[in-house]
């Protein structure tokens, strides 16, 4: 039993490496080619390194969606956005103080609370519709990938006017190479996918514990590695707004675009439970938003980023107390 949980765990490890590994060679792989054929910086920023920068967390929901593993789809999303605020951003406010531009204060971070509080409303069916379960269905998919293209437009007007300080770096290789790699890209993303959706509920069901701590914990955390590298890098180089910026996005990209192809490939059955994970979303997104007044400047401080760890270890500790 013992070795059979450690085999799934090592797996699992596995799964991640590769998965993170098959979304870089992409990513590279990708904007080089764009590169070749003239597509302008812009357009490989929001385009190739965005969706590139998510398809961790795309592929692993999808492959659970296909799996009818509901509580991986929402655990993923909800702990991944829940781990970005509370524990990434906590991280790289101590590491330097995090000031905050007008338009991540004023557009970015309240649309981030907004799609938080659009997963509770969605997921209410029996509160609000009086249905005998909740879920997230098929077109309320859509709804929020339509929500998605509307936030990719903003972004694109905004990377166009010039607003985004965070520089594209775009690797020069063959078109030979660059095809190599998107291949090998594509591949071994589909390869981790499954590797760690498949490891993730053998182990859930090894060790009694339900599919939504899995994806709260282990799977959030692994799909948000990429994030927790570029924001610390970003905080250690003092490139604040890139650190901040990050975050907020990937929490809208993970809500409007990786929840709503999860659910347009199989309706997302809401785990019991789950309603607390919600709450703690909404309250993260919020709390956010008020700490960026608090203080001197628009800044998360010092002070700021222990507490938002210190609430990030509450919550793990409770999420696995009550399971």
């Amino acid at each position: 039993m013992a070795g059979t949980i450690m085999l799934n765990i090592i797996i699992l490890a596995a799964g991640f490496l590769i998965l993170i590994y098959g979304a870089t060679l992409l990513v590279d792989g990708s904007a080089s080619m764009a590169k070749k054929f003239n597509i302008p910086g812009i357009v490989i920023g929001l385009t190739i390194v965005a969706f590139g920068t998510s398809s961790p967390e795309l592929v692993v929901n999808a492959a659970a969606s296909f799996k009818g593993s509901s509580g991986i789809v929402l655990g993923n999303v909800l702990g991944s956005n829940i781990f970005n605020v509370l524990l990434i951003l906590g991280i790289s406010a101590i590491i330097c103080p995090l000031t905050v531009k007008s338009n991540t204060t004023w557009m970015e971070v309240p649309l981030s609370f907004i799609s938080s509080l659009l997963v509770l409303i969605l997921a209410s069916d029996i509160f609000i519709d009086g249905k005998s379960i909740n879920n997230i269905t098929r077109t309320e998919g859509i709804v929020l990938l339509f929500f998605f293209i509307i936030f990719l437009a903003y972004n694109f007007n905004l990377m166009k006017k010039g607003s985004s300080d965070e520089e594209i770096t775009i690797k020069d290789y063959t078109k030979l190479r660059s095809s190599i790699m998107i291949g090998a890209g594509i591949i071994m993303l589909g390869t981790g996918g499954s590797l760690i959706i498949n490891s993730a509920v053998e182990v859930a069901l090894m060790l009694g514990i339900s599919e939504r701590v899995i994806g709260l914990t282990i799977v959030s955390t692994g799909t948000s590695l990429p994030e927790l590298a570029t924001s610390v890098a970003a905080a250690a180089k003092k490139n604040v707004d890139i650190a901040v910026g990050n975050i907020v996005g990937s929490n809208i990209f993970n809500v409007f675009l990786i929840l709503g192809v999860s659910a347009v490939i199989n309706p997302v059955d809401i785990a019991a439970g789950a309603e607390l994970d919600m709450l703690i979303n909404i309250g993260a997104s919020l709390l956010l938003f008020i700490f960026i007044f608090t203080g001197k400047g628009r800044k998360i401080d010092r002070f700021e980023g222990i507490l938002f760890i210190t609430l990030y270890l509450s919550y793990l500790a409770a999420v696995l107390i009550i399971s």
